[in-house]
């Protein structure tokens, strides 16, 4: 959530960072709205002190009549219809800054200078590491591997479930249960962050204050009787971890780790990347989430980045680094790097991670405060997080780029011990 402050004194800020995502069209209405609803703020509280003022002032006209021993009722009659305005004026005050309260909540981020402007056309590619295998060369698709070695049984997901779910059998089970084991002792015993285990249903508060809510519900999957929602990642009851807390300085940055099962409704995506285990409702992952201070958020950035790099040079598959624009970047983030694969055996790069930092985007919507030192007023701590990383993709990835021409999948030296072989299959 914004700034308050945007609206009444850099509404041309606000309306720059709508265009350079690409939203100011679709948004000015909005931000017309807010405009003209804060000058009503201003009008009420203007005319309340007047109303006020002048309240006063028969009060001391009262006073001084019954010291001379006057009649007064005109005059308290006139006090009490100023005091019945005076109510008025506050229910018109706190209706406006409701409403403009609902706008902050529904209007993005705004990004960082360095975000280019445009939509994904003006994706950036910072980076790459190794040699990805060339997509023409025979590779069959994850799904084949998978269901040939008996590790993925689609057929039976859809039927428990419905489409887009998944069944993990024999080794594939395994390997689902060694890369969370792998990924949170690498986190945790190499790069310093606590681990977490987490509620997968939250509720409506933790939602909003994470940027889910209100503006994508339509994506969750709600448990309406008890107003509660699955979690579309660990992100979500992570980062809320602190919310409505004040931290001191001094434990800042914190870093957090997390596995969790996913749950995403994918409304809007009917159609795309249906085979195999591209897009599924449900997907397991592993969640970096660090806070930070205003200062070395951007820093921070830099080194969640890094982490997340990490898990794929340790699981041996070629990525790119994206610098996402404006218009690609999700809702709440302020930046946002994008870590893709490549899957031969479809022909595609797929996105694996997308590590993120908020400035206090999401603070202000949970409240997540520290203070630097005793009677400081509290700031707002900078939030971000990463994939690190998401199961079913890379289970594709590794399925399609380490898959050998005996049919064989070989395991990456850093997951052995996990798994107890050296190939699957």
């Amino acid at each position: 959530m914004h700034d308050i402050r945007l609206l009444r004194d850099q509404m041309d800020h606000l309306r720059e960072g709508m265009r350079r995502r690409g939203k100011l069209e679709e948004l000015a209405p909005v931000l017309n709205r807010a405009e003209f609803l804060e000058k009503e703020r201003r009008d009420a509280i203007r005319v309340a002190e007047e109303a006020q003022a002048r309240r006063n002032k028969l009060s001391q006209e009262v006073a001084q009549r019954r010291r001379n021993g006057e009649n007064a009722d005109d005059l308290v009659a006139e006090s009490r219809k100023i005091g019945d305005e005076l109510t008025a004026l506050e229910e018109k005050r706190a209706a406006v800054e409701a409403e403009v309260q609902q706008i902050l909540m529904e209007l993005p981020n705004l990004t960082l200078d360095e975000v280019p402007a445009g939509g994904e056309e003006a994706n950036t590619i910072l980076r790459t590491w190794g040699t990805p295998r060339a997509g023409d060369s025979g590779i069959a698709p994850h799904w084949e591997v998978g269901e040939r070695l008996g590790m993925i049984d689609l057929p039976r997901g859809a039927k428990i479930s419905g489409s887009g779910f998944i069944v993990y059998r024999g080794a594939g089970a395994k390997l689902v249960r060694a890369l969370m084991n792998f990924m949170i002792d690498v986190h945790t015993e190499e790069h310093g962050y606590e681990e977490l285990w987490v509620p997968l249903l939250v509720n409506r508060a933790t939602l909003t204050g994470t940027g889910q809510l209100p503006k994508f519900e339509d994506d969750m999957y709600a448990i309406a009787d008890d107003d509660l929602f699955l979690i579309p990642t660990a992100e979500v009851p992570v980062t809320n971890l602190y919310r409505d807390e004040i931290l001191d300085a001094g434990e800042l940055p914190r870093s957090f780790v997390a596995f969790s099962a996913c749950f995403r409704r994918e409304a809007g995506s009917a159609g795309k990347d249906t085979r195999g285990l591209l897009r599924v409702h449900e997907f397991d992952k592993v969640e970096l989430v660090r806070y930070a201070t205003p200062e070395s958020s951007r820093d921070e950035l830099e080194v969640l980045t890094a982490h997340a790099e990490k898990m794929l040079q340790l699981l041996e598959l070629p990525y790119r680094v994206l610098r996402l624009a404006a218009g690609d970047t999700g809702f709440s983030s302020a930046m946002t790097y994008d870590l893709e694969v490549f899957a031969p055996g479809v022909g595609k790069w797929l996105e694996v991670s997308s590590c993120s930092v908020f400035t206090d985007f999401q603070a202000r919507r949970a409240n997540i405060r520290y203070r630097t030192a005793p009677g400081e007023k509290p700031r707002f701590v900078h939030t971000l997080n990463g994939s690190a990383l998401a199961f079913s993709r890379i289970i594709a990835a590794l399925f399609e780029h380490h898959q050998q021409s005996d049919g064989t999948i070989t395991v990456p030296a850093a997951l052995r011990r996990y798994l107890g072989r050296d190939t699957l299959g």
